[in-house]
């Protein structure tokens, strides 16, 4: 081993090593997702809110639902899809951290549960949801008819969204943050502060669930939802940080790459120092 390379180990943390040419691409592409995905749930998300009163809007009369609905129009419908996109994007960033960082399948099958059950939950606003609040709004809807369209909605309501979405959705979330987070901090590859952000959101998004027990027990439990609310904007900066500290050490290496041309260090010198 030369001294500049023996210099460069024993200055260099092994967690930020160099990794060989395919590794380095996988954390930046796997890192690339996080941070995207974790800005990309914001934009629908706080688009329904402007648009829609979302989250609140979920527990009020099927009526009220229904009539915002058909008053926000197409733009909402497309909101709508723009959040099971996010959902969905959820399935390959799972696998793709799983492979990325040498977890175990259960890792990612947390992930892409999570996925699907959010995915599941949601897409009702796109495919089911326009019609109900169309038959509804139609002035030739008669009363009978348009009672029924509530009870309609107000099933699917509660199995695709309430069970579906946000309880099964939330468990799967929660599991995979938690797996995620402690599984990189004991391999060494993740700092504190992203294992404590990661399984903080967990523990928000766990504790999110009691609200939805609030929709068929005789309990007041609404205020559990800020816990869910907080959860998920934790979730979203983990997922950032996360994401940067995959990203810098590829970003680093190129940087170093170019300024000395044919210097890459080998990968066995690299192992040799750990």
């Amino acid at each position: 081993m030369s001294p500049e390379t023996e210099e460069t180990d024993m200055n260099t943390p092994s967690s930020t090593l160099p990794e060989p040419a395919p590794a380095r691409r996988g954390h930046l592409a796997t890192g690339t997702g996080f941070i995207a995905l974790g800005v990309y749930l914001n934009i629908p998300y706080t688009a329904l809110a402007l648009m829609f009163d979302y989250p609140d809007i979920l527990r009020r009369p099927a009526g009220e639902i229904l009539a915002r609905f058909a008053a926000g129009g197409t733009g909402l419908v497309l909101v709508w899809y723009a959040f099971v996109a996010a959902a969905l994007a959820l399935i390959p960033l799972a696998l793709g951290a799983s492979r990325t960082l040498r977890f175990g399948g259960w890792v990612a099958t947390a992930g892409v549960l999570a996925g699907v059950f959010q995915a599941l939950g949601l897409a009702r606003w796109v495919f089911v949801v326009p019609w109900l609040a169309e038959t509804a709004a139609d002035p030739a809807t008669s009363p009978a008819a348009r009672e029924a369209v509530f009870a309609v909605f107000e099933a699917l309501h509660r199995f695709a969204g309430v069970a579906v979405g946000e309880h099964l959705g939330q468990l799967a979330t929660a599991a995979w943050a938690a797996a995620l987070s402690l599984g990189w901090r004991r391999s060494g590859q993740a700092g504190p502060a992203e294992s404590a952000l990661g399984l903080g959101a967990a523990g928000l998004i766990l504790i999110g669930l009691a609200e939805g027990f609030g929709t068929v027990l005789p309990v007041a439990l609404d205020a559990f939802g800020l816990a869910t609310l907080a959860g998920y904007l934790v979730l979203s900066v983990w997922m950032v940080v996360a994401g940067w500290r995959l990203v810098r050490p590829a970003l680093t290496f190129k940087r170093r790459s170019r300024s000395l041309p044919g210097r890459e260090m080998p990968a066995a010198s690299v192992r040799s120092s750990v």
